[in-house]
């Protein structure tokens, strides 16, 4: 999915802010979330998505003639894509920073912790596009993307991984996200290919802000083992302190070749959740931005 921003002719005003002059230059957008839909994969660790209509059209009629329509959502925070807060993983009883686990979500929720501490991201984006920089079209079930793996990836694009930055692996996995059934991209008796404990340890190394990935999980899972075993979680969350972003459309942008980008992504303010469904999106300069080409410049 893609678009293109652009303004009318009618305002011709030069903006004061270097940003909103490249906005108006033109900016494409890639859409790096996933639909919800009810009966879509998730982790069976948590509440499914389910969406309905308390109220539909003609169930309540204005003596004007006008009707409105009302949705109710019921889902857990960590389904579709969505971003992990640091409240989601403890390990013996500490979440990061060292904080007691119990303590810090007494009365139901993580006041320190919690998705709404996470600030809306502006960031470059990097993707690191594993299965292309191995000459696969897909990692194979269970595969653990080593270091050597991601430095490969990083040397092939000529994209090194700099601190502040939002990283996301792509695996591939991703494709089957809508496969019948769902069960190939749960992947529990097959596994699921994604970063291991070295590779959780080379992004924290980087000084990544976040790391985000196009599996369920974010992280390898072994075949036959599901989510038994996180140690990505782990060394990410509650070490380094980096967030995880799951489940994320990689195909489009891998395919297009963008490994460099703009990434944009704001939770929802969930006063203290774990995590929240999220829409990262991926911005680049329109096709001719800059040479007078680009829509929105005001010359045709």
């Amino acid at each position: 999915m893609s678009s293109t921003a652009s303004i009318s002719e009618s305002a011709q005003t030069s903006p004061r802010d270097p940003l909103l002059a490249v906005v108006r230059e033109g900016v494409r957008v890639l859409d790096l979330g996933r639909r919800l839909y009810v009966g879509m994969p998730q982790s069976p660790n948590h509440p499914a998505y389910w969406h309905t209509l308390p109220r539909r059209h003609g169930d309540r009629v204005r003596p004007d003639g006008g009707s409105a329509a009302n949705d109710m959502l019921v889902m857990g925070t960590h389904v579709g894509t969505h971003i992990d807060a640091l409240a989601h993983v403890s390990h013996d009883g500490k979440l990061h920073g060292g904080a007691d686990a119990r303590a810090a979500g007494e009365g139901g929720l993580y006041p320190e912790h919690g998705v709404h501490s996470i600030a809306p991201m502006v960031r470059r984006g990097v993707l690191l596009d594993v299965p292309t920089a191995l000459g696969a079209e897909v990692c194979e079930p269970g595969y653990e993307i080593t270091v050597a793996d991601l430095e490969a990836t990083e040397r092939r694009q000529r994209t090194p991984v700099e601190p502040g930055d939002v990283v996301l692996v792509r695996s591939g996995w991703g494709r089957h996200f809508d496969a019948p059934g769902h069960g190939t991209f749960v992947g529990h008796d097959s596994g699921v290919p994604g970063v291991g404990e070295a590779g959780a340890r080379w992004l924290a190394g980087r000084g990544v802000h976040a790391a985000g990935a196009d599996s369920i999980a974010f992280e390898r899972l072994a075949p036959g083992a599901g989510h038994s075993s996180l140690p990505a979680h782990r060394v990410l969350l509650v070490e380094a302190g980096v967030y995880i972003i799951e489940t994320l459309d990689l195909e489009q942008i891998a395919a297009e070749q963008v490994h460099e980008f703009t990434f944009v992504l704001a939770p929802l303010p969930l006063f203290g959740a774990t995590g929240s469904p999220v829409r990262p999106l991926a911005l680049v300069c329109a096709p001719g931005a800059g040479d007078g080409t680009a829509p929105g410049d005001g010359r045709g």
